[in-house]
């Protein structure tokens, strides 16, 4: 493990795995109305775990996306139960994507303000200030 890997900690998989979270729920508002849609998402919580236990590192997917210590292949995509079924077969309840969306978003931001505030410190270290 590098200077860095140490210094940024968690937090590389903790964007990538919200990342994938925000698309996965960005896919379900978007797809509300398309009939037989299963409503997908992640458990962060075990998605998180999985990727330390292997070995600090995530997987990427594709030759361009960023290398972030290993990045992410991402998390295994479950499908949603809706708590009402819909009549077209689609599982999107628009009430809770909603609100998981901006819980997400809120953690993804607080996830890059902590990211942020180590490169700082970082910056400070390097030029000794």
């Amino acid at each position: 493990m590098s200077g860095l890997d140490k210094a940024f900690g968690v937090s590389p998989q903790v964007l990538a795995l919200r990342t994938q979270k925000l698309n996965l729920l960005s896919a379900n508002i978007a797809n509300a109305s398309t009939p037989d849609y299963k409503a997908q998402d992640i458990d962060f919580r075990s998605a998180m775990n999985s990727a330390m236990t292997e070995s600090s590192q995530l997987k990427r997917t594709h030759s361009a996306h960023f290398d972030l210590n290993g990045a992410t292949d991402g998390a295994p995509v479950k499908y949603r139960t809706p708590s009402q079924a819909a009549v077209d077969g689609n599982t999107v309840e628009m009430h809770r994507e909603h609100t998981a969306f901006m819980d997400n978003a809120m953690r993804y931001q607080a996830s890059t303000q902590f990211l942020d505030s180590k490169i700082r410190a970082l910056r400070t270290a390097i030029k000794g200030e």
